[in-house]
């Protein structure tokens, strides 16, 4: 189904905020524009009614637009008061529509601030979203806005609430690392790999001496699997070396956890310049002790801040944004969300950034991603660079 006829059918749901008798123009094509917009490299209101006016004759091609644009104070008056909640219940039902989830799939929760969405003179936090990323299918799947990081661990719940995690590897960094969470996690039919540090003190430590104790005995009879990943790119060498453990007698903490079958340890050896960086972190879980699917997990999880996060920043300016309205901020954040997943699964060869300028110099391209269908992504997300070493 194209992104014009599923963007008609998911968000029909919508209910239109404005007096019936004071609306001049389409509440679904309102929408439609502005997805087009963001498209085609509009980062705000006035972006949108230019981009409009520019591509109204190819616009007219599928919309009706009886009234012509919209302008782009309407545009904001609109988007700041459709009700967000239902705005980004529609963009999860078109997302979790065209992401073909494949066994296996990891998907990365995490959260990022939009950093100038603040209005202090108003007392209005920074907008923080939430964000849950299929790596494979490189689909933002759903997202939830609070006023602070803090308040990840109450936002989590509420977005896993809305995924489908059957059959795929949840990953959150150490934030989501609760009892409550990956509990959630394995009721949904998900499996879970959650990272640990200072918030899990107790755990972190018996996770790290059993490492400790295992290593000492050269992981005689510790139920353990390991593998190695080398990559060099632009004078850069990295080692990452994986390893698990099945053995959790010396984890008491690890009863309290919910099919929790496994914990993991990443050292990572970075290389620039002759200068070497070592960094370890530690992991629990509930997908075996396979070292392979641990990697798959573990970097499959910086694919959010790889694939969502420096994009949004970069090529969608997003902590540049300065619209302000705490509704309008977060339905202006679904719509790049929306773009950058149609962009990330279109297979031309360009970045971003130039898929953008593309589609707002080529009505060809921008009609490919109106009306050709998403793909399904199911490749191995490992670098063709990357050499894999089983022990």
């Amino acid at each position: 189904m194209s992104i014009e006829r599923s963007i008609g059918r998911h968000f029909a749901a919508l209910e239109d905020p404005r007096n019936p008798t004071q609306s001049r123009h389409n509440l679904i094509e309102m929408i439609i524009i502005a997805i087009a917009a963001t498209l085609g490299g509009a980062d705000g209101w006035v972006g949108i009614e230019t981009f409009a006016r520019g591509k109204e004759a190819w616009l007219r091609t599928f919309l009706e637009l009886p009234h012509g644009i919209p302008s782009h104070d309407c545009f904001g008056r609109v988007f700041a008061l459709i009700n967000p909640e239902t705005f980004a219940a529609c963009f999860r039902a078109w997302s979790q529509a065209v992401a073909e989830l494949i066994p296996d799939e990891i998907i990365a929760v995490d959260g990022k601030t939009l950093r100038r969405s603040h209005n202090r003179g108003k007392g209005l936090a920074a907008l923080h979203l939430v964000s849950a990323w299929a790596t494979a299918n490189r689909v933002v799947l759903g997202q939830v806005a609070t006023e602070a990081k803090s308040n990840e661990i109450t936002a989590i719940p509420r977005l896993l609430e809305w995924l489908k995690l059957e059959g795929c590897i949840v990953t959150i960094d150490a934030m989501g690392c609760q009892t409550k969470i990956a509990k959630q996690i394995i009721d949904r039919g998900g499996d879970y790999v959650l990272s640990l540090k200072g918030n899990q003190e107790t755990l972190a430590a018996e996770v790290e001496e059993a490492f400790i104790e295992a290593d000492a005995n050269d992981y005689v009879d510790s139920d353990t699997d390991f593998v190695e990943t080398v990559e060099r790119s632009h004078g850069r060498i990295e080692i990452r070396r994986y390893r698990t453990l099945g053995d959790l007698s010396g984890v008491p903490r690890s009863a309290l956890w919910e099919a929790m079958n496994m914990i993991g340890m990443v050292e990572s050896r970075r290389e620039v310049a002759g200068k070497v960086t070592i960094e370890t972190r530690y992991y629990i879980g509930s997908i075996g002790t396979s070292a392979t699917r641990f990697a798959h997990a573990a970097r499959g999880h910086w694919g959010i801040e790889n694939g969502l996060h420096w994009n949004l920043d970069i090529s969608f300016r997003e902590d540049e944004c300065r619209v302000r309205d705490p509704v309008a901020r977060e339905n202006l954040a679904v719509l790049r969300h929306l773009a950058l997943s149609r962009l990330k699964n279109d297979d031309t060869k360009l970045g971003i950034q130039n898929k953008r300028l593309k589609a707002a110099s080529d009505e060809g391209y921008l009609t490919k991603l109106f009306f050709e269908p998403p793909k399904s992504k199911e490749k191995a997300e490992a670098s063709g660079r990357a050499n894999i070493r089983k022990a």
